[in-house]
């Protein structure tokens, strides 16, 4: 059926086998590289019929093993379905293929004086963008993919072709099939086809960085900024660890303290007012040595340790492997969840560091593990459903953005109870009863 495109070339088969969780690799059995909906459809199909498992593959850029064929079966790679199917100015929207990347729409969209806000750093496709539900660095001001996907082209374990939503602002038709697919981490259909909001490139951008002298100071901030209705587009922070290791990476010259970094988007007028605004709220705080420029080289430098967060961890620790955990929760408890995470992980030997998108109430751990040492995985999962757990319990989510994949199964039952996972598990079982679609993900649902 796909001649070249089908392949078991063993070292397709291993780029295939991993994502960029710590998870060992599990290698799949062939790989398909399919170039359009119909071909996704028989692909589905058969293995439907057949009882072949079917993983669909796009950057290899998540975090939780999600694309791990833990089964074997097929590595379904979208990479190849990328086109731009059509971009719609006058109503703010595009409509893609899955394969697409974020960075590849950007520049694209850029030519007509657009852009997609969704940023979750890496270069991901936006068809896993939308499996995983991702968020990023402008979900405050923007939203996330929840938000920002209108409609959606899918494929059914059986081969059937649906299509969810509509390109309008509105829509109270039926269930919310989209939102359902959203999310699904590609358990419950293949996607194939998204329809995003877009949004006007912003007349003028400006940053701003301030320093704090406890993390605890920092956090409270971010989130009485947002609670007095600032109007930012971005607030990251970083700690101690996160700055220090930026500096190494970067040949920077920050200040190792406790920092957030802000962004600001609109009229020169808006953001200068804007930045005034944070500027007098931060000092409430203990903010000192606020920064603030509308420089464009300028503003890219400020935010360069925030982009240097994940790779700058990379390069420091050699052969390491990096467990990112995702935790948000409501603005009020930020600081002390963000307290609570770092008591926890400094009782253990593992370095590591912290920081996130506070302004919306999610954040991140990063802790070095060395993958020739597979103890030390188990016992950082430990680490990491302590503090899922201890968040749980201040009314937070053991994943704001990262999804739930093969790390956090256990954490999604804490959090939404036995009930609510019976529900999910009927509505896969109907969706794809012989379990084919990327098992053991999400659910702890076995394959036949």
């Amino acid at each position: 059926m796909f001649g070249a495109r089908f392949t078991t070339n063993e070292s397709v088969l291993v780029q295939h086998s991993r994502d960029e969780s710590a998870f060992p690799p599990v290698l799949p059995s062939a790989v398909i590289y399919p170039h359009n909906t119909e071909e996704v459809s028989k692909v589905l199909a058969y293995c439907n019929q057949n009882l072949i498992p079917v993983v669909a593959f796009g950057a290899g850029s998540s975090l939780e093993g999600h694309v791990l064929p833990l089964k074997g079966g097929i590595s379904l790679d979208m990479t190849e379905m990328k086109k731009i199917i059509e971009i719609s100015p006058e109503d703010l929207t595009v409509r893609v293929e899955a394969g697409l990347t974020r960075i590849a729409l950007n520049n694209r969209l850029a030519d007509v004086g657009l852009f997609f806000s969704v940023d979750p750093g890496a270069d991901a496709t936006i068809g896993g963008m939308a499996s995983t539900g991702a968020a990023g660095t402008t979900t405050v001001k923007y939203g996330s993919m929840r938000e920002n996907v209108l409609a959606l082209t899918a494929v059914l374990a059986d081969g059937t072709i649906v299509k969810t939503g509509r390109p309008t602002r509105k829509l109270s038709a039926g269930y919310d099939l989209t939102r359902l697919l959203v999310g699904s981490e590609g358990t419950l259909a293949v996607i194939t086809e998204v329809t995003l909001r877009v949004f006007g490139v912003p007349e003028k951008m400006s940053a701003a960085i301030v320093r704090f002298e406890t993390l605890a100071d920092g956090v409270a901030a971010a989130a009485a900024i947002v609670q007095m209705g600032t109007n930012i587009a971005r607030c990251e922070f970083l700690d101690e660890a996160s700055i220090r290791n930026a500096n190494i990476h970067s040949g920077l010259t920050l200040p190792e303290q406790p920092t957030l970094l802000f962004e600001f988007h609109g009229s020169p007028t808006n953001v200068a007012s804007d930045a005034q605004s944070v500027a007098e709220i931060v000092a409430e705080f203990g903010g000192t040595n606020f920064e603030w420029t509308s420089d464009e080289s300028a503003r890219r430098k400020l935010w360069q340790a925030r982009h240097d967060a994940y790779w700058s961890n990379v390069h420091i620790y050699p052969g390491k492997r990096i467990v990112s955990t995702d935790m948000a929760v409501p603005l009020s408890a930020l600081a002390k969840a963000v307290e609570a995470c770092h008591e926890i992980l400094s009782t253990h030997k593992f370095p590591f560091s912290i920081f996130g998108h506070v302004a919306d109430g999610n954040f991140h751990c990063m802790i070095i593990t060395d993958p020739l040492n597979p103890n030390e995985l188990t016992d950082i999962r430990e680490i990491t459903h302590a503090m899922a757990s201890k968040i749980i319990a201040m009314n937070g989510t053991c994943t704001g953005e990262h999804g739930i994949g093969m790390g956090k199964i256990e954490s999604l039952v804490e959090e939404t109870g036995e009930n609510a996972v019976a529900l999910m598990r009927t509505i896969k079982n109907a969706m794809d009863p012989n379990g084919i679609l990327n098992p053991g993900k999400v659910l702890a649902q076995k394959y036949p």
